[in-house]
C-alpha cells in the first residue's frame, strides 16, 4: 500500500471531520425539527357552566370606526379640528383618526383621554375634578385627566372609551366624544 503524503493525510482528515460534523449537525437538526408528540391534554369545557371563563363585550372595528367618524363629523359641524381615538375595555387602541388640520399632539392626547375614561368608567371632565382630592391620580401612566374622554357602556359596564383632543376647550372635546357614543346607540 502506498504511503500518503502529509498534505494528503491532513486533507483526508479534514474531510472526514467535516463529514462527521455535518452528520452530527444533521442528526441534531432532524431531532430539533421533529419534537416528540406531547401527551394529549384533556379538553376544557368552554360553556357558561365553566367558572374559570368570563365573557366580555367588545366593540367591533366597524363600530369603533363609526363612532370615530361620527365624532369627527360633530367637530367639523362646529369648524373644530380634532383627533379622536377609540379604545377597548383593556385600553388597547381600536381606531384613531386625526382630523384635517388637527394639532400634532392631539392623537396621543385623544388616546390617553379614551384610556382614562374607560379605566374609571366616567367622563374625563368628572375625573379631572377628582384631582383636587387625589392629585397623584395624574401620575398613573397613560392617563390624561382633562375633559374630552367618554366611556362607552353596556348595562353600566365600560366596554370602550372615546377620547377627543384638539378643540379650544375640553368641554367641546367631550361634547364631540359624546356624539361618538351616541352614534353607537343608532
Amino acid at each position: 500500500m502506498k504511503k500518503l503524503s502529509l498534505r494528503a493525510r491532513v486533507l483526508t482528515g479534514t474531510v472526514a471531520v467535516a463529514a462527521l460534523g455535518a452528520g452530527t449537525f444533521g442528526a441534531v437538526s432532524a431531532s430539533a425539527s421533529a419534537p416528540a408528540a406531547a401527551p394529549a391534554a384533556a379538553a376544557v369545557k368552554a360553556d357558561t357552566d365553566n367558572r374559570n371563563l368570563q365573557q366580555s363585550t367588545h366593540l367591533t372595528v366597524a363600530a369603533a370606526t363609526k363612532a370615530a367618524q361620527a365624532t369627527l363629523d360633530a367637530a367639523k359641524k362646529e369648524n373644530q379640528r380634532v383627533s379622536v381615538a377609540v379604545v377597548d375595555r383593556n385600553g388597547n387602541t381600536i381606531v384613531t383618526l386625526r382630523g384635517d388640520g388637527a394639532g400634532p399632539q392631539s392623537p396621543e392626547s385623544a388616546v390617553k383621554k379614551a384610556y382614562t375614561a374607560v379605566s374609571w368608567n366616567a367622563p374625563t371632565s368628572e375625573l379631572a375634578k377628582r384631582l383636587q382630592q387625589t392629585p397623584n391620580l395624574k401620575d398613573i401612566p397613560g392617563t390624561l385627566f382633562l375633559a374630552g374622554g367618554a366611556p362607552v357602556q353596556v348595562k353600566g359596564a365600560p366596554v370602550a372609551g372615546i377620547g377627543v383632543a384638539g378643540a379650544p376647550s375640553g368641554d367641546l372635546d367631550e361634547k364631540f366624544a359624546q356624539a361618538g357614543v351616541a352614534a353607537l346607540a343608532r
